[in-house]
């Protein structure tokens, strides 16, 4: 800290009337020290971060801040104000004024303290000694954490008293976000305190992110609450532990930028919000989000992923605390088919729907770009093959730029993506493109261990760790391992091409199971990109349309089967499942599996394994047919797309026939718990509970 400040940088009668000579005043300052190469240039950032949000704080405080490219080292300036200042806050105008400056590509070191100042001025301590000091390095050395210098008079007692009483930022910084509950009794469930986490950012992520962390918390201390703040700020930010977050009883979301990873608080009391209502009335955050837990009140889980077939988990990206290496593998990988799928349903319905126009001579056709007759049907189905075939051109630089991704965050996706286009490049496929991205994601992660001298930190996220991370991959992919697995990926195109009689008719009913195991978890994800990888060419193979459709069958069984089951034999179901029911025949058509979520959380042991054998069996008869699909979704809707639709849809019916027919003969044998429903509720229709309930209700 002591670089950023010193007392040429504190006007302790700072004479500007309005925000903007407040700020002009400080940056002049800052520019005089060499500190701001452009001062109308940094201005301007520091007016267009003003416009974004105010900057004025309860309690006096104006902090306006900014990141420029005309700043060349995080610094500090100071001022104080007779008169006040308006910086927007409700209270009134500001009398001290904090100006923030920080490089475009501050390092995490300089942008730890700035936050630890932010969180040091929601201290009354602090701010009390800044309006009382009477000299301009007795002021820097206050905002340092340094001792301010002293008469000899007074040493005694500034070594009793100040020492004590004002923290410094670095002490700030140190204090852990977890608040303890003091003396006062809050009970949460079971007589222990009322938890809460929370998540705080702002635009910069300098200022209002931590001062915010720092107002809940202390309103959380206030109020016997214990208050788990994750700060996603300029300096980074470190996950909170699933399991603190699974044992919340709250979440209070305060920020101005989208939150990181916010599905990991779904189904819980959310307060969500902005930024500045954390740091001017946490108590009040903190009394709503223990209202909404009082009355039940949650958010719902995290929306579903329709890209392929099932309701699907959120993007999990690994690398917690206490995981396994094997859960760690499962988050990136799926990290990069969660963001690759999307890629895969365009480009591929794209292209079918150029064959469905065109015809399958299509792919012969010359460039739209000198070829584009706008009255020609042909031209038309040209142009949409040709853009649906630059989509699947992204598949595997965007699966491997993701997987690293997930595992070192945004500095993995230049390697990544460079390492999967490699992967196109040296046919090496998909294969190519996980190897890529688990590769591009270690190299970052051992790069971002290696203890860099201060002078470069400000490069690094943005010149060191592309530049080394690409050409180490680059060179593994080109020289190391590209063409070994190249070999491999060839190997397992032959093995498919190959496949006919019983070993086509196994396969498909092994990826039936697959698609009906978990309903868009990664069983069933692997079984669809091992499918949509077959067909990710221009001209696919026969054996990997084969597959494609198999495993589309096999995923629309699972929803059509549980509409028809509430449909013929309704008694078995409650109110809230027999409406579900209604839908799931809309969401089974469209190869939506989402469709038969709710009968598997309510009823796992009787839903899951008829949905499997019903799958297995529709992707038997669908390899079995001969049934061929190019595109990698759409349902009923691409059937003019398939090969032998009729048989096609004669696998469907076999397996949701079969689904249906288990579904039904288990329920039944749930006889005990029917009686005592009807024998308890007494009504006419006493099997079926009140709407919105899960399973019947026993007696």
């Amino acid at each position: 800290m002591s670089d950023m400040i010193s007392a040429d940088l504190v006007d302790l009668d700072l004479s500007a009337d309005t925000k903007e000579a407040a700020a002009r005043a400080l940056a002049e300052r800052m520019a005089a020290r060499g500190r701001v190469t452009d001062l109308e240039g940094f201005l301007a950032d520091v007016a267009a971060r003003e416009a974004q949000m105010p900057t004025g704080l309860d309690g006096g405080i104006g902090i306006p801040h900014c990141r420029s490219e005309h700043v060349t080292e995080p610094t500090l300036a100071f001022g104080r104000s007779a008169r006040g200042i308006d910086f927007g806050a409700a209270d009134g105008p500001a009398d001290l004024v904090f100006l923030i400056a920080a490089p475009a590509g501050a390092d995490d070191a300089h942008l730890t303290i700035l936050s630890s100042l932010a969180r040091q001025l929601m201290n009354a301590e602090f701010t009390d000694a800044l309006r009382a000091v009477g000299d301009p390095a007795d002021a820097a050395a206050l905002i340092r954490g340094e001792e301010p210098a002293a008469d000899a008079g007074d040493e005694d007692s500034a070594a009793a008293g100040d020492e004590d009483s004002v923290a410094t930022p670095a002490a700030a910084s140190a204090g852990a976000a977890t608040v303890g509950t003091g003396d006062r009794e809050d009970p949460g469930p079971s007589g222990r305190p009322f938890r809460i986490v929370a998540v705080t950012s702002c635009p910069t992520g300098i200022a209002h992110t931590y001062m915010a962390a720092e107002s809940l918390e202390n309103a959380g201390r206030e109020e016997g609450v214990e208050v788990v703040v994750e700060t996603q700020g300029s300096a980074g930010f470190d996950r909170l532990d699933p399991a603190v977050i699974a044992a919340a009883d709250g979440v209070i979301l305060a920020h101005d930028v989208p939150v990181r990873e916010k599905d990991r608080f779904a189904g819980k009391p959310t307060v969500d919000t902005g930024v500045k209502a954390a740091v001017n009335r946490p108590g009040e955050l903190i009394g709503e989000v223990r209202g909404k837990a009082a009355r039940g009140e949650a958010t719902a889980a995290g929306a579903a992923d329709r890209s392929g077939s099932a309701g699907a988990t959120p993007v999990e990206r690994g690398g917690e605390s206490g995981e396994g290496y094997g859960t760690k593998l499962r988050k990136w990988l799926m990290s990069g088919v969660s963001y690759m799928v999307p890629f895969v349903a365009a480009g591929g319905l794209l292209i079918a729907l150029g064959f469905a126009i065109g015809g399958y001579e299509i792919n012969k056709a010359p460039s739209v770009m000198d070829h584009f007759v706008w009255t020609q049907a042909d031209s038309w189905a040209a142009l949409l093959f040709q853009i649906g075939g630059v989509a699947f051109a992204f598949l595997v630089p965007v699966l491997a730029g993701y997987i690293a991704y997930g595992m070192a965050d945004r500095p993995g996706l230049v390697p990544g993506f460079v390492g999967g286009s490699i992967a196109l490049t040296i046919d090496a496929g998909f294969l190519g493109g996980l190897a890529a991205g688990l590769i591009s994601g270690a190299v970052v992660l051992a790069i971002q261990r290696v203890r860099i001298p201060k002078a470069l930190r400000g490069i690094m996220p943005v010149v060191v760790i592309p530049l080394i991370s690409a050409a180490v991959v680059g060179f593994l992919m080109f020289v190391v391992i590209g063409k070994p697995i190249a070999s491999a990926q060839s190997a397992m195109t032959d093995w498919l091409n190959g496949l006919s009689g019983a070993n086509a008719v196994l396969l498909g009913a092994l990826l039936g199971l697959m698609m009906c195991f978990d309903l868009g978890g990664p069983v069933n994800k692997v079984a669809y990109t091992f499918a949509t990888a077959g067909i990710a060419v221009a001209s696919p193979s026969d054996s990997a349309m084969k597959i494609m459709a198999a495993v589309m069958a096999a995923g629309m069984v699972p929803p059509l089967a549980m509409a028809l089951a509430t449909t013929v034999r309704g008694r078995l179901f409650n109110a809230a499942e027999r409406e579900n029911g209604k839908a799931a025949w809309v969401l089974g058509a469209s190869f939506i599996s989402e469709g038969a979520i709710p009968f598997a959380a309510a009823d796992p042991l009787r839903v899951i394994p008829s949905s499997m054998v019903g799958g297995a069996v529709t992707g038997a008869l669908s390899m079995a047919f001969g049934a061929t699909l190019r595109a990698p979704h759409g349902g009923i809707f691409v059937v003019p797309l398939i090969g032998n639709p009729l048989l096609y849809l004669v696998a469907i019916a076999a397996g949701v026939c079969v689904t249906t027919a288990l579904v039904i003969v288990l329920k039944g044998l749930r006889k005990p718990a029917r009686g005592a429903t009807a024998q308890g509720s007494g009504g006419a229709d006493a099997s079926a509970p009140a709407p919105g309930a899960k399973q019947p209700v026993a007696a």
